[in-house]
């Protein structure tokens, strides 16, 4: 009995994780996410760009920023630029921030200490980090599509815990007039604002 139950408990716990994201192509909350309420969150820079458009990297980071105040989920938000002057002026939170990022990259640990340490350092309660899957113009035969792919993850400063993890992308087709893909990705990321934790 004690097990049926169990199962059935995880069954919905499930079921509502994939409901809860379901218009996004890919959504993925921690159980304890329902009780995760950040103020003060951060945008991290994007290390890794394998598209040719160099300034596009800056400009999908000042949307997500962007984004994020005009929807006033947060008190605060620290845009990239700010956040990186923070680095720059502050020794501690930059040797902080080279460490943990190295932990997350070549041992996909995510360090509670150091995320600690780098969250009173940066007076913040959760951080993003972001990347670009597509970001591109294609065509075949008479289908021209604009496509933007984002992929978002937010942790929990003081446990170094990924608190949610999202991605989702917008292929919009067109005939003579190619949409900007930085409007296209505005879409995007409007739309996963809304099933980011608050």
């Amino acid at each position: 009995m004690i097990k049926k139950i169990s199962v059935i408990c995880i069954l919905v716990t499930f079921i509502l994780t994939i409901l809860g994201c379901g218009e996004l192509r890919f959504c993925q909350l921690a159980p304890k996410a329902k009780n995760f309420h950040p103020r003060r969150i951060a945008v991290f820079p994007m290390e890794v760009w394998n598209h040719k458009e160099a300034d596009s990297r800056k400009v999908v980071e000042q949307i997500v920023a962007g984004s994020l105040v005009e929807k006033k989920l947060f008190d605060h938000v620290t845009d990239v630029e700010n956040l990186e002057k923070q680095i720059k002026e502050n020794e501690e939170l930059a040797k902080v921030k080279d460490e943990y990022f190295s932990k997350l990259k070549t041992l996909a640990f995510s360090d509670p200490d150091l995320s600690r340490k780098m969250g009173e350092l940066a007076g913040i309660d959760a951080f993003l980090l972001l990347s670009i899957d597509e970001w591109k113009y294609t065509e075949e035969g008479d289908n021209k599509t604009a496509q933007v792919g984002v992929t978002m993850e937010m942790y929990d400063v003081s446990t170094g815990k990924l608190m949610w993890k999202a991605n989702h992308a917008i292929t919009s087709e067109y005939l003579l007039i190619k949409p900007e893909l930085p409007k296209v990705a505005r879409d995007v990321i409007g739309k996963m604002i809304n099933y980011m934790p608050h």
